[in-house]
């Protein structure tokens, strides 16, 4: 049938399974978004910074300690998600009973100042990370070859945001942690440390950006604004999913990436757009988003 649009089928799904990596961490980055804003309020917008944060740490891990790719998965997160319990004790907590834009103009601050930082030690050009030797290599699937390290990326995405959207909508953390944004005086008498739960809520939503930046780093090139393009699309993921949805950021993100990678296939000129043209459409006939809810 591609044959007969003139696409062949090797392009058709080599760009499918470019949209699904790319929609990997579309969803781990508004997962991680949602996350901060559905149950803090704040627009995160340190996300791109600390994403390419989780690269860089992976990339020292390796190159001046010696640690390797898979203790990096665990380790980058936390140093990460510790970074971003230091934001919040010291910036972030004052700002919880404004209005939004207060925590934008602070997380926006605070993203230039860490990357004039990185620019300022790396440059800004990329720095390689050698994938793992069980990440070499692929597996022929007949119709297209796909490399161990993207298949990865794919599983690895999955499992972690089905995780989080279990924890948070499934279990009785996720029930303190919704209840503690709605009624923080009531969940506190309960015995609930709210203040420390709100604290570990910020770092885990920014340890997700730092795993996405360790499973960026053998894929794409490390460097200091390898945050700064992908974070818009994010948001504009996160606003089609509706602010604040955990199933809505999932859903969309390996959504837009399979829609954005038949845009290249059919129409490649219109491939840096699409998600902002499907957020406009949303906006207009859903402005909560497609999983928000409306007031």
């Amino acid at each position: 049938m591609f044959e007969l649009l003139g696409i062949p089928p090797q392009a058709l799904f080599g760009q499918l399974l470019l949209g699904l990596i790319n929609g990997s961490f579309y969803a781990i980055l508004s997962l991680g978004l949602a996350v901060i804003f559905g149950l803090l309020n704040i627009i995160n917008f340190t996300h791109g910074a600390q994403y390419m944060l989780g690269a860089f740490v992976t990339w020292m891990l390796l190159n001046y300690l010696g640690v390797n790719y898979w203790w990096s998965l665990l380790i980058a997160p936390v140093a990460v998600g510790i970074t971003g319990v230091i934001l919040e004790r010291l910036f972030i907590r004052r700002l919880y009973h404004l209005d939004h834009l207060y925590g934008l103009l602070l997380t926006f601050g605070l993203a230039l100042i860490t990357t004039g930082i990185f620019k300022q030690i790396f440059g800004v050009s990329g720095l390689p990370y050698q994938a793992p030797p069980l990440l070499s290599g692929g597996h022929n699937l007949g119709f297209m070859y796909l490399p161990n390290s993207r298949a990865w990326v794919i599983i690895a995405s999955a499992v972690v945001c089905l995780a989080t959207w279990f924890v948070i909508e499934k279990t009785k953390l996720g029930a303190y942690l919704r209840a503690a944004t709605e009624n923080p005086t009531l969940v506190g008498a309960f015995g609930v440390n709210v203040p420390l739960m709100i604290t570990l809520t910020y770092g885990f939503g920014v340890a997700l950006a730092g795993f996405a930046g360790v499973l960026a780093a053998p894929i794409y090139a490390i460097n200091p604004v390898m945050g700064e393009n992908l974070i818009i699309v994010v948001f504009a993921v996160v606003v089609i999913g509706g602010m604040g949805s955990i199933l809505g950021s999932i859903v969309t993100g390996f959504g837009l990436g399979l829609i954005e990678g038949l845009t290249r296939v059919f129409y490649p000129e219109g491939s840096a757009v699409v998600i902002f043209v499907i957020m406009a459409l949303v906006l207009l006939v859903k402005p909560a988003g497609l999983f928000g809810r409306t007031a």
